[in-house]
């Protein structure tokens, strides 16, 4: 069955599964992500305080340690932040994704919960896999402040190539109906890792990384990171198929049941 109701309906039903998923990928990242987050600040405190012990050996006016300011939030209350954003971006995430979907339904015949599983993994390549590959997420004592706003600026471009390279690729699957499916899925995916892999050219490399930083704690950082991204969006994508489907069972049950009446 196609997706079916109101835009009203599919946004509070995008609402739910936004916010179950925020608060399922906040789980994953106080217990995967934390540690690693907490070994990454006792390095960045580690060198603060010895690049401090060095002005002072050097008569440069360094402070002690122990005179630095107090961080604004504590990291418990970092901890518990983290579960209100991602229930907050699971909640923008959930709207945009019923809003897609409202869209999308009219030109495809998939079924309600395929289209909305088709558009969980869409939605992670897109805003996850393409910019991660390319700019992946760096913990506390990595990377230069000065460059954070270039940073960011490179991220969104890599957003951008990943919604038009998904984008590509479905026009492809589309422009080819008719034809092998097999053919049809080689084609789109052909064309999105093309585009991805032409940006991925262009676009410049960031490294700041330093060599004493422990590379196995960068790499487990870095998986953390996209375990929690992927958590979201496959509960999203998971929760979304699973209440329209739900939604379908009930709304076909209810005109059987007044028949049989």
């Amino acid at each position: 069955m196609p997706l079916i109701g109101t835009l009203r309906t599919l946004l509070l039903r995008g609402l739910l599964a936004g916010l179950i998923a925020g608060l399922l990928a906040g789980t994953v990242g106080y217990f995967v992500g934390e540690p690693k987050v907490e070994a990454a600040i006792a390095i960045e405190e580690a060198n603060a305080a010895a690049e401090s012990a060095h002005g002072e050996a050097a008569g440069g006016g360094g402070h002690s340690h122990g005179d630095e300011e107090e961080p604004l939030v504590s990291r418990s209350g970092q901890q518990a932040g983290q579960f209100l954003a991602l229930g907050l971006a699971g909640l923008a995430f959930g709207a945009i994704f019923a809003a897609v979907a409202h869209v999308a339904r009219r030109y495809t015949a998939l079924s309600g919960p395929k289209l909305a599983l088709g558009l969980g993994i869409g939605g992670w390549a897109a805003i996850i896999a393409v910019p991660f590959f390319k700019y992946p997420a760096n913990p506390p004592a990595v990377g230069d402040p000065e460059t954070i706003n270039d940073r960011t600026l490179l991220w969104v471009a890599a957003v951008l190539l990943g919604l038009v390279a998904v984008g590509a690729g479905v026009y492809v699957w589309k422009l080819l109906a008719g034809r092998l499916d097999t053919l049809r899925l080689t084609a789109g995916v052909g064309t999105f890792v093309l585009l991805t892999a032409i940006g991925y050219i262009v676009l410049p490399g960031v490294n700041e990384v330093g060599a004493d930083f422990p590379a196995s704690l960068l790499w487990e950082f870095r998986v953390s990171s996209l375990a929690v991204s992927t958590t979201l969006w496959a509960c999203l994508g998971l929760g979304y198929a699973l209440l329209t489907e739900f939604a379908n069972r009930t709304s076909t049950a209810v005109p059987e049941a007044a028949a049989a009446a």
